[in-house]
């Protein structure tokens, strides 16, 4: 026996590494303890008041925290395939997971995509929803404005059915958007209970953010209820300026569906401002109705709060917004806004193999919702965002969510903040190994300085990369040092069940 345990001992010791000298948030919430946390291959093996074993490896932290890798449970920085490997942007954050298929987004079997991920892995790990869009294209293709028929409905679930068994984390959608906004309810609640039966959970970018908010709220408080299955609201807001204010009232709504046993969470990005299409303001989709531009204009935004994001008709407006390319044409904006819709849409009719056509940064939300839709109990954090492009969050979010939040406005305490960046976001995701430090679960880990972690990316420059991450480790294997990636690429696709 002694012979074996020292075999076992020397083998630790040739693999191990020791941290020592952080503050240790360990994901929970709790206070931060001053303990070690020794790593064995991809595995946290021990934590506490820990000795170096010979031969290891020794990490010394002082002044440094140590906290689990950040989850970005709502994230589109898979829509660069993974060209860049090292997802440098999301490194100098401290994200080690993101989460995709999110807005009922999605181009293959959740199989293929993982197959196509293993073949040729980031520097992070993903996983993913099964997306609404994605099962209604598959099944009507470009007849999609109607509803669909019980026959559609049963082929979905079965592709749905298929993906959950291949590790997909749930069931997306994206309500606000084609092809979506075409469901009815009853297709979105049978669809909910597929995911419900094969363990997933369901996110949902609601109806609207908007006009139609409570009803929106309802409707997915509804398939909570009716099913059972665990609900998260994708990027909670109030995207209306005559509801602002209006948070707490929101809060004590969803507080009173857990009350009565409805398992409803959500996810915040911590900017005053969202990025989608031009046309997610009109959702009876009449592109001629410019009563509804003025209001869209006046209520949900403002022409100056419109900045074009991307647009494929004509680049030069990129960085343009609606009421500078109304004085450019010499129009009022509300025309301009309408005639920038249906321009691109006749691009997008000429040039049917494009995949991106336009794309608008609205300014929309009030800075103390936020803060109150942050602070909620069962709320966690997310980026919503990607590489490329002019919204920062992508690049942003979680340096902004310790920099405003935490050291700024004290509205949470650095446990609170990491809290929602690491336990909380795995226990929402249904990750089991991920978003804590303790002795068993997988060892993705961030040193960041406390005082020094922040964002720098803004609308003028997006593109800035958050500073004070000190070192990232993906599945022990460190993948950010001093500023740079390392050039490993440990990332794995997350599946259900099996993280």
């Amino acid at each position: 026996m002694m012979l074996l345990l020292g075999v076992c001992l020397h083998s630790l010791a040739a693999a191990s590494t020791l941290i020592t000298g952080a503050s240790v948030h360990d994901g929970t919430g709790a206070p931060a303890q001053q303990v070690a946390v020794r790593i064995d291959k991809d595995r946290i093996v021990a934590v506490g008041a820990l000795q170096p074993l010979a031969g290891e490896q020794v990490i010394d932290a002082k002044g440094l925290v140590l906290a689990p890798g950040f989850i970005d449970s709502h994230s589109h920085h898979d829509r660069t395939d993974y060209a860049e490997r090292a997802m440098e942007p999301l490194l100098a954050q401290g994200v080690t997971t993101i989460v995709v298929g999110q807005d009922g987004d999605g181009d293959a079997p959740l199989a293929e995509v993982a197959a196509k991920f293993a073949a040729r892995p980031a520097a992070i790990n993903i996983a993913s929803y099964t997306g609404h869009g994605f099962l209604r294209d598959r099944v009507m293709g470009a007849n999609y404005k109607r509803v669909a028929t019980p026959a559609e409905v049963q082929a979905m679930q079965a592709l749905l059915t298929a993906d959950l068994k291949a590790g997909s984390l749930g069931f997306s959608t994206g309500l606000e958007y084609d092809p979506g906004i075409y469901s009815a309810r009853d297709e979105v609640l049978a669809l909910a209970g597929t995911a419900k039966a094969g363990g997933g959970t369901y996110m949902s970018h609601i109806r609207s953010e908007d006009v139609a908010f409570d009803d929106a709220i309802d409707e997915i408080l509804e398939i909570g209820a009716k099913t059972g299955i665990p609900v998260q609201i994708s990027h909670l807001k109030l995207g209306i300026v005559d509801r602002w204010g209006q948070s707490k009232q929101v809060l004590a709504k969803l507080d009173a569906a857990r009350a009565r046993g409805i398992k409803v969470t959500a996810d915040v990005y911590p900017y005053e401002y969202w990025q989608s299409t031009l046309s997610v303001l009109f959702p009876k989709r009449d592109f001629t109705d410019l009563a509804a531009s003025r209001f869209a204009l006046t209520h949900l935004t403002t022409p100056a709060g419109m900045l074009i994001g991307y647009y494929a008709p004509e680049p030069s407006y990129v960085g343009k917004t609606i009421a500078d390319i109304a004085a450019l044409r010499g129009e009022e904006p509300a025309v301009t806004y309408l005639w920038l819709i249906n321009n691109a849409q006749a691009w997008k009719a000429a040039h049917p193999e494009a995949t991106r056509v336009e794309s608008v940064i609205g300014t929309a939300m009030a800075p103390a919702d936020i803060a109150d839709f942050l602070a909620w109990k069962h709320s966690n954090l997310c980026s919503d965002g990607g590489i490329g492009g002019l919204h920062p969050r992508g690049y942003g979010a979680f340096g902004r969510m310790v920099r405003v939040y935490v050291r700024e406005t004290g509205r949470l305490s650095l446990a609170e903040a990491i809290h929602k960046m690491t336990g909380l976001s795995a226990e929402h995701l249904g990750l089991k190994t991920r978003g804590l430090i303790r002795p068993g679960m997988k060892a993705d880990l961030v040193l960041f300085d406390p005082d020094r972690f922040a964002d720098k990316a803004t609308v003028q420059s997006p593109n800035a990369l958050a500073v004070g991450m000190n070192s990232v480790i993906v599945g022990g294997a460190v993948v950010y040092r001093d500023g740079k990636p390392t050039g490993a690429y440990p990332g794995q696709f997350l599946k259900r069940g099996q993280d």
